[in-house]
């Protein structure tokens, strides 16, 4: 007897991509912690980027072949580019410190790459309520108000990071290194 496999729901595809986006910012926040090893961190992460971008075209895929969705087409399609987005800047970002031979981490990046980590897992959460929240999740606002919370931080984390930086560091080329590399932080975490 044949068995077909279970189709998977667009629910289950966006948890996948934010899992996905939690593995990527795990494998970051070791990374900054771990320059020396830069290339196999790199290398994991762009496997991690490339089992989002599969996750994302199956989405993409179900979602051009459905009339009716669960919830609006465009909302569908627009959450998933922005996880795909997250696991992508996150992938930037470590080949970025590779090409630029970083190889000693500033001190103001570990605590954003600790925010982006955090700030992915709520947003994993967020994501897993989604399927609930059709049906009056009571814990939603709450998750909403930690992404939000996290999200301020990071705005906090990062203008001090470009303070310090600015600061401290007098090679231009260094500065744009690094400014580089909080920018895309930044952005990855906007993106949640």
């Amino acid at each position: 007897m044949l068995r077909s496999q279970k189709e998977e729901t667009f629910f289950e595809l966006l948890e996948k991509q934010a899992a996905i986006a939690v593995r990527a910012s795990e494998t970051f926040a070791l990374m900054v912690k771990d320059l020396g090893n830069v290339q196999d961190h790199t290398k994991s992460l762009m496997s991690i980027e490339h089992e989002g971008d599969e996750v994302t075209h199956r989405l993409q895929t179900k979602l051009s072949g459905t009339f009716i969705t669960p919830i609006d087409q465009e909302d569908l399609s627009e959450l998933s580019h922005l996880l795909d987005d997250v696991t992508d800047c996150i992938e930037a970002v470590g080949a970025r410190m590779e090409m630029y031979k970083l190889r000693e981490c500033r001190n103001d990046l570990v605590p954003l790459a600790a925010n982006l980590l955090d700030v992915t897992k709520v947003t994993a959460q967020v994501v897993n309520e989604l399927q609930k929240q059709l049906k009056k999740s009571t814990t939603m606002p709450q998750i909403l108000v930690k992404v939000h919370s996290l999200e301020n931080e990071s705005d906090r984390l990062y203008r001090e990071a470009l303070i310090s930086l600015f600061d401290e560091v007098t090679d231009p080329v260094a500065i744009i290194k690094w400014k580089e590399v909080y920018d895309r932080v930044e952005y990855a975490i906007d993106c949640c």
